[in-house]
């Protein structure tokens, strides 16, 4: 089954005035999927294909009298070479919507389009299911199956699929397939372990020291480390707000993975019932609203800022800044948030400018909306992008 995507719009309005639209992000995000459903009278063809990827490197001009525009070329960091032929071939003739290029590879990727196809490009990332969109899909799922889960569109198009298995072979695909190129890695298993030790971290401070200990690599290993799994869409790090330089504020990221069903996975989690006891559950939470958070920012194409807040005795798990405006919201696993949830925000409203702040937030398991004190309101899953950020 096909699962709506509300990236698409904005997807079809970059093709409509670009002629090259670049579609990223982590494998099995559905980009393929998505630029063909969108694009279904554009051609085709994927150089995942070692034939069709040599020409493209070898022959790019063979190669594009082939697969001539408008078309949609999948997989395009396998043939850096093609991108300077794109170039020449663009500036010659640039209709919008020419050329929609996908890869899942953003380091070789965005080298390329940065090198060759400055200022003809636009660039967007595809990241995996938000709650909202599997649940349009399927109405009868539940935030805790959609946080063990995860957000990976094929789950979803059938929910007969085994998600520890599927989980499994993307952890095996992704160390087998992706790291290889990205990363001289003498042992596979050693990232591996790394892998899982970033992943009990998901929504806590980065400690790089205590990474690497616990990892058993030097500190210049760590460091490249947490950059491919940066860059090849697995992780992300929050950087704390320093909008009033003389408060003392922690100036280390917040690590989170992506993808909570992929964290909760490498944290031995596999199920509900499993959800419901691991003392885990309120990390694993937080990493799912950060996520929701992030995916509303891509879909909406960047229109405000996202940071956390923590100094000695405050902390804000994530502020949303957009015009000198802020949103302040604490993510509980609980269903039934009190007012003393609300407490660690008010601190922080109490040092932020005067009336800055618009709303104050605690994203938690509830089903409706409903004030906690005065000031703070708790708010379920879905729906809490519209109550933090608005249309």
């Amino acid at each position: 089954m096909w699962i709506d995507r509300e990236i698409e719009e904005l997807v079809r309005q970059r093709a409509e005035t670009r002629p090259v639209v670049v579609l990223t992000g982590a494998r099995q995000t559905g980009k393929t999927s998505l630029m063909r459903r969108l694009f279904p009278d554009h051609g085709f063809v994927s150089l995942d294909l070692p034939s069709e990827a040599e020409q493209a490197e070898l022959d790019p001009g063979s190669f594009l009298a082939r697969h001539s525009p408008p078309v949609v070329i999948d997989e395009v960091q396998y043939a850096p070479g093609l991108f300077r032929h794109l170039k020449t071939v663009v500036d010659a003739d640039r209709r919008n919507g020419a050329f929609l290029l996908t890869g899942s590879q953003p380091l070789r990727l965005m080298r390329s389009v940065s090198d060759s196809l400055a200022g003809r490009a636009d660039i967007l990332e595809l990241e995996p299911l938000a709650y909202s969109e599997a649940k349009a899909a399927h109405p009868d799922l539940t935030v805790e199956e959609f946080l063990v889960r995860g957000g990976f569109p094929e789950l979803y198009a059938d929910r007969e699929i085994d998600a520890r298995g599927f989980l499994q072979s993307y952890v095996a695909t992704y160390l087998e397939r992706d790291l290889r190129q990205l990363l001289q890695v003498s042992s596979l298993r050693d990232y591996e372990r790394f892998l899982r030790a970033s992943a009990l971290r998901s929504a806590q401070l980065l400690n790089r020291s205590d990474l690497a200990r616990d990892t058993g690599v030097v500190g210049s290993t760590l460091a490249s480390w947490l950059g491919v799994l940066e860059a090849s869409h697995q992780l992300v790090l929050l950087e704390p707000w320093y909008g009033n330089p003389t408060t003392r504020r922690v100036k280390r990221p917040k690590l989170y993975l992506r993808d909570a069903g992929l964290a909760a996975f490498l944290c031995g989690v596999y199920s509900i019932d499993d959800l419901r006891v691991t003392p885990l559950a309120g990390a694993l939470w937080e990493t799912l609203v950060c996520a929701e958070i992030r995916r509303s920012q891509t879909n909406r194409h960047g229109r405000w800022n996202l940071f956390f807040w923590q100094d000695r005795s405050r902390e804000a798990d994530f502020l949303v800044h957009r015009a000198g405006k802020f949103h302040l919201a604490d993510a509980k696993w609980t269903e039934q948030p009190r007012s003393r949830d609300a407490a660690s925000l008010r601190k922080v409203l109490s040092v932020m400018p005067a009336d800055a702040v618009e709303s104050l937030s605690v994203v938690c398991r509830t089903r409706n909306a409903y004030p906690l004190t005065d000031d703070v309101f708790a708010v379920p899953l879905d729906g809490m992008c519209d109550a933090l950020l608005g249309n």
